[in-house]
């Protein structure tokens, strides 16, 4: 799902325009992002937690030339999915029973 195909449903669920769900989505994101570059977390309870992981300085080889190179250490964010989001994935559509008209006894 694209950005654009995201703000079409959250206008048609929430019942406003598009221009303003996408006003919102840029300022929900805008305050998700901000919130992490200060180094705290965004926590959705049962949905999950935006979180930043700091990779710390390594050696690794450039695979054209064999080199060793050093790659600088960064800041990763990172999302962990909350145990209602995963269990609602997760669940299994029930099969539906096949109808009854037209078996014979």
């Amino acid at each position: 799902m694209t950005k654009n195909e995201f703000v079409k449903e959250l206008a048609k669920k929430s019942s406003i325009s598009q221009d303003k769900a996408k006003e919102v989505l840029d300022a929900a994101l805008s305050i998700i992002t901000e919130t992490l570059k200060s180094g705290e977390s965004v926590m959705f309870t049962g949905f999950g937690s935006f979180y930043i992981s700091n990779r710390s300085e390594r050696t690794g080889r450039n695979p054209q030339t064999g080199a060793k190179i050093t790659i600088p250490a960064f800041k990763l964010p990172a999302f962990k999915t909350g145990a209602v989001l995963k269990e609602e994935v997760n669940k299994q559509e029930k099969p539906k029973k096949p109808d009854s008209k037209g078996k014979k006894k």
